[in-house]
C-alpha cells in the first residue's frame, strides 16, 4: 500500500482552492439573481413610469386657444399690436418670483396667444406662442410710470418687428369697443300761454308771424 504523504504547504493550497471555488459559486449565484432581477424590474418599472407620466401630464391643449379663466383675474393691457387692437391679461407665477405669464387676444378675430417670460423691474421679456407647444414670437417692452406698456414683436428669429401700445384700461372699460355717449335730450319748453296771455317771444334767429297767430312762426 502507498503511503500518500500530507504536508502542511498541500494542505493550505487544498482550502484556498476550495474556498476560491465556494466564493466562485457564490459570486455565479449572485450573478444570476441579479440577472434576473433586472429582467423583471424593467417591465414593472416601465409599467409603473408609463401609469406615472400619464396621470402626470396635463391634458391635451384644444385648439384654437380659448381664454383662460386663470389669466381671466390679471391685470389688463388694451391697445395695439402693429395696427391691430388686442387685448392683454398678464401676471405673475406663484413659483418664480421674476416669471411672469398670461395671454393676449385679437379683439379682431378672437385669436388667443399665450405668453411667459421675465419682468426685470421695468424691463419685460416673454416668449409666444399659439398652440401652448411651439414659441412664435418674443416680446421686448419696457413700463412706464403710468403703467403702460410699450416695445416690439418679432418672430423667432427676431425678425419682422412689429410695435406694441398698452395701456392700462380706464374705469369701467372693457377692452371693447365703447358706445359713444347718447345726446343730452333738450329740456321741455314751457307751453305757449292761450285765452289773451302774452305770447312766447321769437326765436333769436328771427321770424315772422304766420296767419295772424303769433306764438307759431317759421323762418325768414
Amino acid at each position: 500500500m502507498q503511503e500518500v504523504k500530507v504536508t502542511k504547504g498541500s494542505v493550505t493550497g487544498m482550502a484556498t482552492r476550495a474556498l476560491r471555488r465556494r466564493v466562485g459559486v457564490v459570486a455565479s449565484a449572485v450573478a444570476l439573481l441579479c440577472a434576473g432581477t433586472a429582467l423583471s424590474v424593467p417591465s414593472q418599472a416601465w409599467a409603473e413610469s408609463d401609469a406615472v407620466k400619464e396621470l402626470a401630464a396635463p391634458p391635451p391643449i384644444q385648439l384654437p386657444l380659448k381664454p383662460s379663466p386663470e389669466f381671466a383675474k390679471f391685470p389688463r393691457y388694451v391697445g395695439t399690436l402693429g395696427a391691430r387692437p388686442i387685448v392683454l391679461r398678464l401676471g405673475p407665477k406663484t413659483d418664480d418670483p421674476s416669471g411672469v405669464h398670461g395671454e393676449y387676444q385679437y379683439t379682431d378675430t378672437g385669436e388667443v396667444i399665450l405668453i411667459a417670460g421675465d419682468r426685470d423691474g421695468d424691463t419685460l421679456e416673454v416668449e409666444e406662442s399659439n398652440d401652448g407647444t411651439h414659441i412664435t414670437g418674443n416680446w421686448v417692452g419696457k413700463f412706464a410710470a403710468d403703467g403702460s406698456l410699450e416695445g416690439d414683436r418679432m418672430n423667432v428669429d427676431d425678425s419682422n418687428p412689429q410695435a406694441f401700445n398698452l395701456k392700462p384700461p380706464a374705469a369701467g372699460q372693457t377692452g371693447q369697443a365703447v358706445p359713444a355717449a347718447k345726446a343730452a335730450t333738450p329740456a321741455p319748453q314751457p307751453a305757449a300761454a292761450v285765452n289773451g296771455a302774452t305770447a312766447a317771444p321769437a326765436s333769436a334767429a328771427g321770424g315772422h308771424p304766420v296767419g295772424g297767430v303769433s306764438n307759431l312762426q317759421t323762418g325768414d
